[in-house]
């Protein structure tokens, strides 16, 4: 953990909440930070974190074919990737475009939406960051959505009062400190990154040691970034500037694997979730995770897992029905 909570202290964020919404059942919605909603706040940014603070209410959040994410009153939710995603009550609803609904910036120098079928209220605060700090190795690694409830972690008093504070702030029709709540999103990210990598087992923890090199944390966002490339210890070394003997020993030294067995779990890993989270057909994950006949997926999938991907999905679902 020592090397990744350094990455984390390095980093330097700026950011804002640049968008005030209050939605009402039933209601569904596209989005996705652009640059243009970074712009009263900063200089357009090469990356984007984005984020929803949950101020009333509850919604769901899913990016891509994953299972949806439950945000209740009181949690933010982090995606460190800044993917498109569908927000709503339900998300079953025809989802509308953000862009389609944002009214005029108010007073408080937020944009406003107000919107959905008047049941039920889900007010948000959205918002973004983004760093000058190279840290895509740790973004890399992040899942793409992290839910975070706000009463937990070290700072979790001062961040729950300080949303609160926006929150009424916004209910009043103003924003008095854009600074303070932009510097509570960067510990909101580091409280949110630290008690992910806290609840990793150990096994999953290895490329934690490679982020605090600049050789190898580039080489970890190669992987985690296009894991079904037709990766070689020497591309991967050619790719960051050693030789692939100098980069074979650096990479297992500090990681603590060989970069292709790092590989294969890395890949491995992201099978198990796909399988658990998503109803993707099997011969489709083979191809995300770079393999390129189903019965060279279920051969290392087993090896690793110690039955077949078809078998272990269909117990991590009774597992987890209700």
């Amino acid at each position: 953990m020592d090397a990744a909570l350094d990455v984390l202290r390095m980093i330097r964020f700026t950011g804002g909440i640049f968008l005030d919404a209050e939605f009402t059942a039933p209601w569904c919605v596209r989005a996705q930070v652009t640059p243009e909603d970074c712009q009263p706040f900063t200089p357009v940014p090469e990356s984007i974190l984005a984020y929803h603070y949950v101020s009333a209410g509850r919604l769901l959040l899913q990016v891509g074919k994953e299972l949806p994410v439950i945000v209740s009153a009181g949690h933010i939710v982090l995606l460190p990737r800044n993917d498109p995603h569908l927000l709503g009550s339900e998300l079953g609803v025809q989802p509308v475009s953000v862009d389609h609904l944002l009214k005029p910036i108010s007073g408080s120098g937020l944009a406003r939406i107000v919107h959905g079928g008047g049941g039920e209220t889900t007010r948000l605060l959205c918002g973004f960051l983004h760093s000058e700090t190279p840290c895509a190795a740790l973004i890399g690694v992040l899942p793409r959505v992290m839910a975070l409830d706000v009463v937990e972690g070290a700072a979790r008093t001062w961040i729950e009062s300080s949303f609160r504070f926006a929150a009424s702030e916004l209910a009043a029709g103003s924003i008095r400190s854009p600074a303070l709540l932009a510097r509570l999103a960067e510990l909101l990210f580091i409280e949110a990154a630290q008690l992910y990598l806290s609840r990793l087992p150990p096994e999953q923890r290895s490329w934690v040691g490679g982020l605090a090199d600049p050789f190898i944390s580039r080489a970890l966002t190669q992987l985690h970034d296009f894991p079904a490339r037709h990766w070689t210890t020497q591309v991967l070394a050619s790719q960051v500037g050693l030789s692939r003997s100098a980069f074979a020993e650096r990479f297992s030294e500090l990681v603590g694997l060989p970069p292709m067995r790092y590989l294969v779990r890395l890949r491995m890993q992201i099978a198990a979730r796909r399988l658990r989270e998503t109803p993707t057909p099997i011969s489709r994950i083979a191809l995300e995770v770079g393999y390129e006949s189903e019965a060279a997926f279920s051969k290392a999938f087993k090896r690793a897992f110690g039955e077949p991907p078809a078998t272990w999905r269909r117990k991590q679902r009774s597992l987890h029905q209700p």
